[in-house]
């Protein structure tokens, strides 16, 4: 079971890990992505944020419309605020949301659970892109991976016995000798005790990372 406590714990790894970068130039590339590192850091947060939305008024259909990022001249200290604040907010949001609840987003109905699985792996996995660049070790609990694992990717493949390993191998960020890396992978928000039918292909965020 993933639970509000998870994402705070996530936030906080990604947090610590970023906080002695911020005197780092975020204009980079963040590992493997098109992506700055600015960039990288406000699509988090916007994550977070759309989907305390979705949660706090149950949108069944499609996305609440809106879309925000940091200030326009704040450093990468004040972007990395932004993440902090938008992760706590959704941690808060889960909290004060009935199990019952479900909420729209393009890959399926999904339940506060899974609202904050797939926080989880945003924050843990663009954290891993920023730090790749920055030069930072991140290294988040092996338990809490394995739950993430459980709960967001219970039909993918788990080819080794680090949790870790195996979600920065799922979503394309390293190589695992001889098992050939996925060319295309999907989170299930739908608990794991409903029908899930995710449409064919990945289907695009409707929030567009803002440069600035």
């Amino acid at each position: 079971m993933i639970t509000p406590d998870d994402l705070d714990a996530a936030v906080t790894c990604v947090v610590d890990a970023l906080r002695p970068t911020v005197d780092q130039d975020w204009s980079a590339p963040a590992g493997s992505l098109d992506w700055s590192c600015r960039t990288t850091a406000e699509h988090i947060a916007q994550a977070h944020l759309h989907w305390a939305t979705q949660l706090a008024v149950a949108a069944q259909t499609k996305y609440v419309r809106w879309s925000a990022t940091a200030q326009e001249l704040a450093p990468p200290a004040g972007v990395l605020d932004f993440v902090e604040a938008a992760g706590r907010i959704l941690a808060l949001i889960v909290r004060s949301t009935p199990a019952a609840i479900r909420a729209y987003h393009p890959w399926g109905i999904g339940d506060p659970e899974g609202f904050t699985a797939m926080a989880c792996v945003e924050s843990l996995l663009h954290g891993h892109d920023l730090t790749s660049t920055l030069g930072t070790p991140l290294t988040p609990p092996a338990d809490l991976c394995a739950r993430i694992l459980a709960r967001a990717f219970p039909h993918e493949p788990h080819p080794t016995d680090d949790p870790w390993l195996n979600l920065r191998w799922l979503t394309g960020r390293t190589e695992i000798p001889t098992t050939p890396t996925p060319t295309t992978w999907k989170w299930r928000p739908t608990p794991l005790d409903e029908p899930w039918n995710p449409t064919p292909e990945p289907a695009p965020m409707p929030f567009t990372p803002l440069t600035s």
